[in-house]
């Protein structure tokens, strides 16, 4: 029983790491979006 709530536990934690991987890449582009030079035509 324990095997498997320590199981789930890593599953848990891996699935936020993932998540918080994820939304920081979203928040670096966005500002590499923001800052980025601006070329005029």
């Amino acid at each position: 029983m324990k095997k498997l709530l320590l199981l789930a536990l890593a599953a848990g934690a891996a699935v936020f790491a993932a998540k918080k991987a994820k939304d920081g890449q979203r928040e670096q582009a966005l500002w590499a979006e923001a800052t980025d030079n601006v070329k005029q035509s």
